[in-house]
């Protein structure tokens, strides 16, 4: 069971998302907020799988308030305006529905988060043998944890690069990274996740795998930063 909050300044359409939820047997809906200061203090105090969430709001735009929350929270975006698709998708959203959207194609989006959400709960399993399975083609292919030195976004797919091959798979950046336990990898980057242990040197706005120089995006500065001050023995 997913547990979900939906935040929107119009109040019709927190109906709209709460009358269809009710469709949805994995969806349990457990607030609504106008106000996303509100829906803030409540995720502080409650576990929130997913939310469903305006973009063009008052105050702060849902692309704010996802940038602002931790993950692994997914979300859905619901909007009437469909220019803004292109930078939800660049926050890693699960979906993007806009207004207005039928049953069918709200199911779908939520299905797609189900997905997600047991992608990430089976590869938490996993880890624990310090090894993944990585969907490349039609093959699955078994990687050692600590083969890999960084994961790169390459149009529709991901690469990850180990210390002699790399493997492609059809992935977004948000499903490399629940693949990869958040204690031996950091994303620096939305395009890039690197390996803790192969760090060899990183400064603000680089970090060195080895020879290979990636860049730091500014939005995971303070991240970075905070994981090797956690990690000085990485």
């Amino acid at each position: 069971m997913l547990k979900a909050i939906a935040i929107d300044d119009e109040p019709i359409a927190l109906e709209v998302i709460k009358s269809l939820a009710a469709h949805v047997g994995f969806i349990q809906l457990e607030a609504c907020f106008t106000n996303s200061f509100k829906a803030m203090e409540h995720m502080q105090h409650h576990q929130t799988d997913l939310i469903f969430l305006d973009i063009k709001m008052p105050n702060i735009s849902g692309i704010e308030f996802l940038k602002s929350i931790k993950d692994p929270t997914m979300v859905i975006f619901t909007t009437a305006y469909s220019e803004h698709a292109v930078h939800s998708f660049e926050v890693d959203a699960i979906d993007y529905l806009l207004k207005p959207f039928s049953l069918p194609r709200f199911l779908k989006a939520c299905n797609k988060a189900h997905e997600h959400h047991e992608l990430r709960a089976n590869n938490d399993l996993s880890t624990a043998g310090r090894s993944i399975f990585i969907k490349s083609g039609y093959e699955q292919v078994r990687v050692e944890l600590t083969d890999i030195l960084y994961a790169e976004s390459v149009g529709n797919y991901v690469q990850f690069n180990l210390a002699t091959n790399t493997v492609v798979s059809r992935l977004t950046m948000a499903e490399a990274a629940d693949m990869l336990p958040e204690k031996d990898f950091i994303r620096i980057h939305r395009s890039v996740i690197v390996a803790a242990k192969h760090i060899t040197k990183t400064d603000k706005r680089t970090v060195w795998i080895g020879k290979t120089e990636l860049p730091v995006g500014a939005a995971y500065q303070n991240d970075l930063e905070r994981f090797i001050t956690k990690n000085k023995r990485i």
